[in-house]
């Protein structure tokens, strides 16, 4: 089952997100085979301000897991986190 992630970072934590960016793409290379994509969401001025992810995990409690372990999380960037069930037709 694929897994599509939204995460949206709390206002003004954009130095949060750059101090542990390398932390969390090294977290995300161990995973290589259940990534499928990855990548942030933009502001208008090109800034990240969230995260989108879609993990092929075998259920929910492996996604749960993976994000409470991600350098991201650990910090508390995030305001919100979305999962939903994904369907790559493509």
């Amino acid at each position: 089952m694929a897994y599509l992630i939204t995460c949206v970072d709390k206002k003004n934590s954009i130095d949060l997100r750059l101090a542990t960016r390398e932390k969390h793409i090294k977290y995300l290379k161990k995973i290589k085979k259940k990534l499928i994509l990855a990548g942030p969401i933009l502001d208008k001025n090109e800034n990240p301000v969230g995260t989108v992810l879609v993990l092929d995990f075998d259920n929910i409690e492996r996604v749960n897991l993976f994000l409470k372990n991600d350098p991201y999380s650990k910090v508390k960037l995030f305001k919100s986190i979305k999962i939903l069930e994904f369907k790559k037709v493509l």
